[in-house]
């Protein structure tokens, strides 16, 4: 590895005595891709997580975090010596050092961001749940969405829900800087929906606000933004340039809306779901089905079955499940959202006043012990990003389902509660990943479990 220390003066920082490298540059040879979107190197034996570079390359770091005392630094490449063949030019002008955070591979071919997310995968199996791909029923790849097989230097518009931070000094709309608060103004960002773009959210200023949330549903035309005003500050009054719902958040995170509709209308799994005050939903317009049908794929479902959804959200799975578990099946979702509760219980309706689902507001690891269920055929778990716990894994796999199926957005908590469920009594027989997050590192995986002994 070839490795050169910049003559540039370093500074010290308060309340440290150590002296802050940031702004220090080193010639480094670029290591292996890390959770996170960025790949190590090494400079004189200390790590750096470098961003906007690729395995393999040999470039210029510049350190944006930390100082001679720090274990490891932070950095960006702020020039590529011997570039990889992945690299392109990143099509979005405000993607690179020291710009937007939302993107982390820009600068990387669609096919190579994939390989990367491979790569990430396959390490977190191995070192969190003791893994390879083949013990993981994981065929090694992971799959586009449909119609985001683009050809390098096209972006995908994907993002059908889109935070803007609003630049205090000039009331400007735009995204923040990587790990900064400070507000980058954009023109466009090129991933969000046409929906969004069509709102003209960075087109106009917003006085005394704080941040925009644009969204643009899938399936039907209903479009809101969400308004997070300056302490003390005013509405500006909305004119964009489609028809939207407005709602505004207060200081103590109460929804409040302004005008038009609650909520919006998201379709998938053959249904029409209600989705209130911004709540969570896939913002890949493809993620919900592509997600759906790889859970049922993986569970198989059996008319007269009884399943569990856990964090159901506003009923996603339970409803497809539940279609496919015929009029003598059962559903119980479990949420710890209360508003997402009431939007389920209005979704399923129909389902629950057959009493083939029910829907139960509270978390998951204190209510589902609460309930008595002793066993169950079929589980489908949608945890948070921080995943499911040895505690609830524990309790899941004393069920005894013939299947379960894991819904993970985060390869480092999936393996861990892989390693969990193999401990409990579980192992993985089937794995996919989904690039449902192009230009970002994030994607998501559906794991199908089976009892280890069957």
């Amino acid at each position: 590895m070839t490795s050169r220390r910049s003559t540039t003066t370093a500074r010290r920082t308060s309340p440290s005595d150590a002296p802050s490298l940031v702004g220090e540059r080193y010639e480094v040879e670029v290591g292996p891709v890390a959770h996170g979107g960025h790949c190590v190197a090494r400079h004189e034996g200390r790590v750096l997580f470098l961003r906007h570079a690729l395995p393999g390359e040999l470039v210029i770091a510049e350190v944006t975090d930390g100082t001679a005392s720090s274990r490891f630094l932070r950095a960006d490449a702020v020039e590529v010596l011997r570039p990889a063949k992945e690299r392109v030019t990143p099509p979005c002008p405000y993607a690179g050092p020291g710009l937007c955070g939302g993107c982390d591979w820009q600068h990387v071919t669609p096919g190579g961001q994939r390989k990367l997310k491979v790569a990430v995968l396959t390490e977190q199996l191995k070192k969190l749940a003791g893994l390879t791909p083949e013990e993981a029923g994981w065929d090694g790849s992971v799959e586009p969405a449909p119609g985001d097989k683009l050809p390098a230097g096209e972006v995908p518009a994907w993002r059908t829900r889109v935070q803007y931070a609003v630049d205090p000094k000039t009331g400007r709309a735009g995204l923040r800087r990587h790990r900064s608060h400070e507000v980058l103004p954009v023109e466009q960002c090129l991933i969000a929906a046409p929906g969004v773009r069509e709102l003209g959210i960075e087109r106009r200023e917003w006085p005394q606000i704080a941040s925009v949330e644009a969204i643009a549903a899938t399936g039907s035309s209903d479009r809101a933004v969400i308004l997070v005003p300056t302490p003390g500050g005013r509405l500006p009054i909305v004119e964009l340039d489609k028809p939207v719902s407005v709602q505004r958040i207060d200081d103590h995170g109460g929804y409040h809306r302004v005008h038009g509709r609650t909520f919006v209308r998201e379709r998938a799994a053959d249904r029409t779901w209600r989705v209130s005050n911004g709540g969570f939903w896939q913002i890949h317009p493809a993620a919900a089905d592509t997600l759906v049908n790889a859970v049922l794929d993986g569970l198989e479902p059996r008319e007269g079955e009884n399943a569990l959804d856990l964090y159901c959200g506003v009923g996603l799975f339970a409803g497809a499940l539940a279609d496919r578990l015929g009029e003598y099946g059962a559903v119980l979702g479990i949420e710890s959202s209360k508003q997402a509760v009431e939007d389920a219980r209005h979704n399923l309706s129909d389902l629950i006043g057959e009493k083939r689902v029910r829907i139960e507001a509270g978390q998951v690891e204190k209510l589902l012990p609460r309930t008595g269920i002793s066993e169950t055929d079929l589980i489908v778990l949608d945890p948070p990003r921080s995943g499911a716990g040895l505690q609830t894994v524990k309790h899941l796999a004393g069920l005894g389902a013939r299947r379960i199926a894991y819904v993970a957005c985060d390869p480092a908590a999936l393996a861990r509660d892989l390693a969990a469920f193999a401990e409990s009594g579980y192992r993985p027989v089937r794995l996919r990943a989904f690039d449902l997050f192009p230009m970002t590192h994030h994607f998501e995986c559906v794991a199908i479990l089976e009892p280890a002994e069957q």
